[in-house]
């Protein structure tokens, strides 16, 4: 890992990689009026995440057990997941979750917000509905004796109902964080949408992604427009970078 602080994000040749060229958009509605979401795995996911599976995981001192499964994207664990996990272990000063409110958006399988429940944050684990069973129960597994918090799982649908689920009023978040949610996909204007309207003065954004498509760095850049940006970490190794970001305010 390699630690770099920038804040401009050149834009990047427009080349599709191999992965990029050998992906097939093979989504279908969730429903006539709602996001679309991907039902098939593309061929960057590992053969191993077809299966139901338990992996163990040890961050803050305490061993982490996730229970996979072959639903959709947010079943199985994420390169990124990993990543931001160990960057929040070894950096507890720099960012320092505890009595902190922490919203994590596409929670999975739930790795990243069971660690931040360790790590005393007071955390809400969102993701699609179809995801929500699998996430509550790793969440419940792992954290009802090891947390000071009881974590909180809810359903977000990226850029949907934001105001009635999440008013702004009353649900102010320290940080919001958010792993491998940017791909191939649809629904990345949505994405962006939902950074922005939970992103309120005073949030942090922690945002990592393995970097795939030339339509991540086209989001980066969206986003650097939103955003004050700082990579704090890169992965060389697996192509993951690591963000922070606040609000750029008016």
């Amino acid at each position: 890992m390699s630690s770099t602080k920038h804040q401009n994000f050149p834009k990047m040749a427009q080349k599709l990689t191999e992965e990029e060229e050998g992906y097939h958009d093979d989504s279908s509605p969730l429903s006539d009026s709602g996001p679309r979401v991907f039902k098939i795995l593309p061929k960057w996911v590992s053969k191993a995440s077809y299966y139901f599976d338990k992996e163990h995981y040890c961050y803050a001192g305490h061993q982490i057990i996730i229970q996979e499964s072959i639903e959709c994207f947010g079943a199985v664990v994420w390169p990124a997941a990993l990543a931001l996990c160990q960057y929040l272990e070894s950096n507890q000063e720099e960012i320092d979750f505890k009595e902190k409110k922490v919203l994590e958006i596409g929670a999975g399988t739930g790795l990243v917000s069971i660690v931040a429940s360790v790590l005393g944050a007071f955390v809400t684990a969102t993701d699609l509905p179809e995801v929500l069973e699998n996430l509550e129960f790793n969440i419940t597994r792992n954290t009802q004796n090891l947390a000071i918090h009881k974590p909180e799982v809810r359903k977000l649908i990226w850029g949907m109902n934001l105001p009635e689920d999440f008013p702004k009023a009353t649900h102010h978040y320290d940080f919001i964080v958010a792993t491998d949610v940017v791909y191939h996909h649809t629904a990345l204007d949505s994405l962006l949408d939902t950074f922005r309207y939970l992103c309120q003065p005073g949030t942090t954004l922690l945002w990592a992604n393995k970097f795939r498509f030339s339509t991540d760095y086209e989001f980066l850049d969206s986003m650097s427009n939103i955003f004050n940006i700082t990579q704090l970490a890169e992965f060389p190794e697996s192509s993951i970078k690591l963000f922070q970001g606040t609000i750029k305010e008016n």
